[in-house]
């Protein structure tokens, strides 16, 4: 994604009409090559400038597909009507509406058009494309984006301020995003929000607590989005204590004029991580409405425990009640049938997936399949399922099927997975021991000699077990 970055630089440099019209051309033949939806566009043309760009911003936000939008782009730049726009306001909600339905290359190439026809952002149009930027995972463009806050004055802007903590959090610069955060001495709670969210996020679930305590002594009072972070987070350290603590910020920070199902989802879910089901239980049976999450939530934490019929059951009563399975909730189910042995209701569960919801299984769901069959030493079958995978099987399935070549001493089907495995992280030491277990498992301590050698020659050593107390 470089490429991107290396044309931002020019955000105040100078352009040239060829360039520009290189990138449309390019652009519009890569995205516009659908039925043009003339007759609203058409209808605009007549309006004020102004009440022309509120009704194509109206337009953009009830698109209801990726092609719509870019339909619609596709006419506004035919219509010629940003060349006739100096404000961002326009372009600020295409990329936008691209942004929504997931396309961020696309919000990106929209901005790249603004600074090539000498169009500056505005606070509204920097978070969008820094939104983009870690989407991509282009540290290097969402850098030079914050370099042009900087330039332009918006740095400290709540709404910029904050999307830069989140750029620099989902990349793993936890002192640059702090650095960002201490600069501004009236940060704003979206700020404190970021910092929060980007801890729990990178799995440092006692640091992102500590922020919260430090955010509610500073006199902040916590909104629904700071309180599904900080419970989240309570959820991954599985502190019962400090779980029913925030039980009570959640209650106190309900807003009767928006929908709480966000935070009661995330009670759910801290209960389930902490291993108190009957809590669990009792929050969602409370919940007046339930969504997907709320089904999932609960069905992740009954799998995670290895209560398969309550998991399954709540599938039943999912389907039930109308609410429609995401592929996150059959990661659930599938967890829970290799969790209870259930091989043949697994791969139901499964096919289901494809055949009655239209959804296509991610290495995850395979990775259920792999082990379950490898559990029930049916490892030709499993081997069948990773060769038939469409996407490349990762280290996680590989090493499901080694499992079961373990349990079951399978020599040639161990020493196959085994050559995948090294190819995929040879640094990793866990493959050897386990094929000298299957060696051992069969009695041939020559191999077993001969796999303890390479280790030694390719200066892997066995990470030795520990246990540690810790305390909140």
């Amino acid at each position: 994604m470089v490429f991107f970055s290396s044309l931002v630089c020019r955000v105040n440099g100078p352009t040239t009409k060829a360039t520009t019209h290189y990138l449309t051309v390019f652009h519009i033949r890569n995205h516009y090559t659908t039925t043009p939806a003339i007759e609203e566009i058409s209808s605009s043309l007549t309006l004020s400038p102004q009440e022309r760009n509120n009704f194509l911003a109206k337009l953009l936000s009830n698109c209801n597909s990726l092609t719509r939008v870019r339909r619609i782009h596709g006419d506004i730049f035919r219509s010629r009507i940003l060349d006739q726009d100096p404000i961002p306001f326009l372009r600020n909600n295409i990329m936008r509406a691209y942004l929504r339905h997931d396309s961020p290359l696309d919000a990106i190439q929209v901005y790249l058009e603004m600074v090539r026809s000498d169009v500056l952002p505005d606070r509204y149009t920097l978070p969008i494309v820094t939104k983009s930027a870690f989407q991509i995972h282009d540290l290097p463009l969402g850098k030079q984006i914050h370099s042009v806050a900087v330039k332009l004055g918006f740095a400290r802007d709540q709404f910029c301020e904050s999307g830069f903590i989140t750029l620099y959090s989902k990349a793993g610069k936890f002192g640059d995003a702090r650095k960002v955060f201490d600069e501004n001495p009236e940060r704003k709670l979206g700020s404190w929000n970021a910092i929060i969210g980007g801890l729990n996020q990178a799995a440092r679930g006692k640091e992102a607590v500590e922020m919260f305590v430090e955010m509610k002594r500073s006199g902040f009072v916590p909104d629904d989005f700071t309180m599904v972070s900080v419970t989240s987070a309570c959820g991954g350290l599985g502190d019962l204590g400090l779980a029913c603590q925030l039980h009570r910020c959640v209650l106190e920070a309900r807003c009767e004029e928006k929908s709480d199902i966000m935070m009661m989802n995330s009670l759910v879910d801290m209960y389930g991580k902490c291993g108190r089901m009957d809590l669990a239980s009792q929050v969602f049976d409370e919940m007046p409405d339930r969504n997907v999450v709320s089904w999932t939530s609960m069905i992740m934490s009954y799998a995670a425990h290895g209560r398969t019929s309550e998991a399954l059951e709540g599938f039943r009563g999912m389907r039930e009640t109308g609410v429609r399975p995401n592929s996150v909730t059959f990661l659930g189910v599938l967890s829970a049938c290799v969790h209870g042995g259930l091989v043949e209701e697994g791969r139901g569960y499964f096919e289901m997936m494809k055949s009655e919801f239209g959804l296509e299984p991610g290495s995850s769901h395979y990775g259920c399949v792999v082990d379950l069959l490898s559990r029930d030493g049916r490892l030709e079958e499993a081997k069948r399922v990773v060769e038939g995978m469409p996407m490349r099987p990762s280290v996680v399935v590989w090493g499901c099927l080694m499992g079961g070549c373990e349990k079951f001493g399978d020599v040639e089907m161990a020493e196959w997975v085994a050559e995948h495995m090294v190819e995929l992280e040879p640094w990793n030491d866990g493959v050897y021991v386990v094929l000298a277990n299957v060696y051992a498992f069969r009695g041939m301590w020559k191999d077993v000699e001969r796999v303890r050698k390479l280790m030694m020659e390719n200066k892997l050593v066995k990470v030795p077990a520990y246990s540690s107390t810790t305390t909140l």
